[in-house]
């Protein structure tokens, strides 16, 4: 059985720590065997691409490279917070953010 993580494909989240730290950016894809997300915009690397047939040029790309789960928040409404799990009136478990308990869509 996968293991919840507090970050969701589509989650805007903040980078806490690293090269990319305050910037924020929409999660795009999640490794769960790795632990790492791939941020919009965030931790930029240059990549060396060899000619092929779509690409005849060549050259070198920037693209996004992964970043550990543990060095985002999720951020709503302008506030970046843990993530919580708890019961709602209907007896599902959703997100909530602990700094001001506002549920998480």
């Amino acid at each position: 059985m996968q293991k919840k993580l507090h970050v969701k494909v589509g989650d805007t989240v903040k980078v806490i720590s690293g090269t990319s730290k305050g910037s924020e950016g929409k999660v795009l894809r999640i490794d769960r065997k790795k632990n790492r997300a791939i941020v919009e915009g965030v931790n930029i690397v240059k990549k060396h691409v060899k000619p092929s047939a779509s690409n005849p040029q060549g050259g070198i790309e920037e693209t996004e490279a992964g970043i550990h789960l543990s060095n985002i928040m999720v951020v709503v409404d302008g506030v970046a917070s843990r993530v919580g799990r708890k019961e709602d009136e209907n007896g599902k478990l959703v997100r909530f953010l602990k700094k001001n308990g506002e549920v998480v869509k």
